[in-house]
């Protein structure tokens, strides 16, 4: 075998190759100039200082506009692909000469607060200037209601320091970046230092509304209040309802003060809240003695939850009036990051003002849960954009960068939108949910209601504590012990010949601090809360009935509960990461050619059958044992194969041979025919 002879010729002259993105910095550039966004940055945003010699600020923004395309690591590897076609470059955008890297450092670093306000308001007045999707989506409830979630919530970016020593013959350490960085919560993040930025996302189509930050953990309620504003900007820009504007948040904001600086905004809410002294309201005590209105299991996790809804719970002794949902699920072994655990039972409390009948408190429990999908688009902006990347060291430096990367984002969903047009898709968040029949009334097979007499106490226990008759009932169903504390029915328990066992216990908090537990349980030491039982025995004589206790049997003249409305709640929104994606696949393989003209009619989109699809679809779960069956089933109605058609013919030929005793001419003709005929049929 002969090898063919490869010849290597090198030359000594250096010709850079074309950096992959520098065809998207020219579509951009194209469309920055062409909406006017350049000259708006030029004639608004202003920042004047010494040592800038020739440049403007519009001459920075772009070198952070493109550094935010091109993806790379440090702005030395940025400027080290971008310097054989810097002239390229600012010619793209109307400029001349391109600043150097310490230029640009010493601008970020003298950067004020005017000037990045000035450049936040055009990026919120672009966002709603156009309008890449035909809608912002939405959600509808099963009353047919349109409601808009909002997500804010934090991220955090950490940052290593080595040890210095510490000596009285050296100066004092001076660590760059402290301006921007403060001792925090790290999370699982590497550091010694962080800094925290509020985001805000419009999950339907997935834009970011703006980007808040500040040092350590930062001022959440200063960047809340900004991220109200932002909301309420958007909102009055596309003409849509306040009140049905939901801001989904997360822990961090659920205490009474920021939550209720949210509903006095006039905009809806739904966070996880904190203020576990709920519990001990009278209201929500009562709630929680009583059957739970729902069970719900999480399909990822497999955490069953008990649903308790207190439809109408003041926030404070003054505050607004919310709906207080309350979720339990008994402790395991494993120790609990979220929530409070009482007597070996997890509390998580969630406030929301959803209505009731629209949202049903599973629903209210899997919009909430449903905010981790911002977990993801925070994580598919570090992979693609990786904004929390240090590009200055300066607070207002840092902010003007992390502008300039959510504007990038922006941009790369319309121009993805307009390259390859992604129709609406409509998810069914939560299904419909069936109607409980009435039952008819049947007055004579009714049978007689169940009365019980009055408690039977337990008696003095050895321990020598107080008796079970030592703790009075009180009309709201609890008793009182000797030491004037409360103790809530806990549990009901059948036993023979019809009766039952109700039990109390008390609050340990407040067996702990009474100064009759020695007395009560003979024990100062005891790890667990007083317990009481009472038996109530069926009887038929109504002169011998007591007050039915607050966990009685349910009377017979209770009535049904209401019919939910029937409806499912939809989810109308765009792909999470795919028109994006389609969009750098295309415009970092392509071959892009920037010509000045008038811009190309847009192509009328088809209508085409919506598609209705589901959680689980669109989450990508595992296919059952009987939808992988179904994808290459045969349908019932389909039309013989061509194999079979081929069969019929060949033997129609032969039966025409035996009649005629033609030659094989005819027999050929005749095939030929039959073959007519059955493209005919086709």
């Amino acid at each position: 075998m002969t090898y063919s002879s490869v010849t290597i010729q090198v030359n000594p002259k250096s010709v850079p190759s074309t950096p992959c993105w520098m065809g998207e910095v020219a579509a951009v550039a194209q469309v920055l100039t062409h909406v006017g966004l350049l000259k708006a940055i030029q004639e608004h945003v202003r920042f004047a200082r010494a040592r800038f010699g020739i440049y403007d600020t519009i001459d920075f923004v772009v070198v952070l506009l493109g550094y935010a395309l091109s993806g790379e690591r440090s702005l030395t590897a940025y400027y080290a692909r971008l310097s054989p076609f810097a002239d390229a470059f600012m010619a793209l955008f109307g400029r001349h000469r391109l600043p150097d890297r310490s230029t640009l450092s010493r601008f970020l670093a003298a950067l004020d607060q005017v000037s990045v306000e000035a450049l936040r308001t055009l990026f919120l007045a672009d966002l709603v200037a156009r309008t890449p999707f035909p809608s912002p989506g939405g959600l509808s409830d099963r009353e047919g209601v349109r409601w808009w979630m909002v997500d804010v919530d934090a991220t955090k970016q950490a940052a290593r320091q080595r040890a210095l020593p510490q000596q009285k013959g050296l100066p004092a350490p001076h660590r760059r970046l402290n301006q921007v960085c403060a001792p925090g919560y790290t999370g699982r993040k590497r550091g010694e230092v962080v800094r925290t930025r509020t985001t805000i996302l419009q999950p339907f189509t997935h834009q970011w509304l703006g980007t808040y930050a500040g040092v350590g953990n930062g001022k959440y309620r200063e960047e809340l209040q900004r991220a109200l504003e932002a909301v309420t900007w958007y909102a009055l820009a596309f003409a849509l309802p306040l009140s049905q504007m939901v801001i989904r948040l997360d822990g961090l904001y659920g205490n009474a003060a920021p939550l209720s600086r949210v509903l006095s905004s006039g905009l809806g809410v739904i966070a996880r809240s904190k203020d576990y002294a709920l519990l001990d309201r009278e209201e929500v005590r009562v709630r929680l003695s009583a059957p739970a209105d729902a069970e719900c299991r999480h399909p990822e996790s497999g955490t069953c939850r008990s649903l308790y809804d207190c439809p109408d719970i003041l926030l404070t002794s003054e505050g607004p009036h919310v709906r207080l949902l309350v979720a339990t699920h008994p402790a395991t072994s494993t120790p609990h990051k979220i929530g409070k655990k009482r007597d070996g039972v997890i509390y998580e409390l969630f406030i929301t003002r959803l209505p009731a009948p629209a949202f049903s408190a599973s629903d209210v429990l899997d919009l909430y849960l449903h905010r981790g999908s911002f977990e993801t688009v925070l994580a598919d902006e570090d992979q693609e954009q990786e904004t929390d990347r240090w590009c200055s060291r300066t607070p207002w430096g840092q902010e003007a960068w992390q502008i300039a990367n959510q504007w990038v984002w922006n941009l790369r969903l319309e121009l993805g939108q307009s390259l390859s047009p992604t129709p609406m898709r409509t998810t069914e968040f939560a299904p419909v949910c069936e109607p409980t029949p009435a039952s008819e009334p049947a007055p004579t097979c009714e049978p007689a209601p169940t009365a019980y007499g009055p408690p039977q106490w337990a008696r003095r226990s050895f321990t020598r504590g107080f008796p079970g008759s030592a703790f009075l009932p009180q009309p709201d169903g609890t008793l009182l012990c000797p030491a004037h504390y409360s103790l809530s029915p806990q549990e009901r328990r059948p036993e023979r010949d019809g009766s039952y066992r109700l039990l109390y216990a008390a609050r340990l908090g407040d067996c702990r601090s009474c100064e009759q537990r020695a007395q009560c349980q003979q024990s100062s030491s005891s790890v667990k809360p007083r317990w009481v039982s009472a038996v109530f025995w069926p009887v038929v004589s109504p002169a011998e009935l007591s007050p039915v206790p607050l966990l009685a049997p349910p009377s017979p003249l209770l009535q049904p509960p209401a019919l939910l409305p029937t409806q499912p709640i939809l989810i109308q929104g765009w792909p999470r990461c795919q028109i994006r994606r389609n969009w750098l696949k295309v415009v970092r393989s392509e071959t892009v050619v920037v010509a000045m003209g008038a811009p190309p009619q847009p192509v009328p989109m088809t209508e085409t059958t919506e598609h209705l699809i589901t959680r689980a679809e669109r989450a990508h779960w595992r296919l059952s044992w009987q939808q992988r069956l179904i994808r290459n089933a045969r349908p019932s109605h389909a039309m013989r194969n061509e194999l079979v058609e081929e069969l019929i013919i060949e033997g129609e030929a032969k039966v025409l041979q035996n009649r005629t005793g033609s030659s094989s001419e005819t027999v050929k003709a005749a095939r030929g025919r039959a073959n007519q005929a059955a493209e005919r049929k086709k």
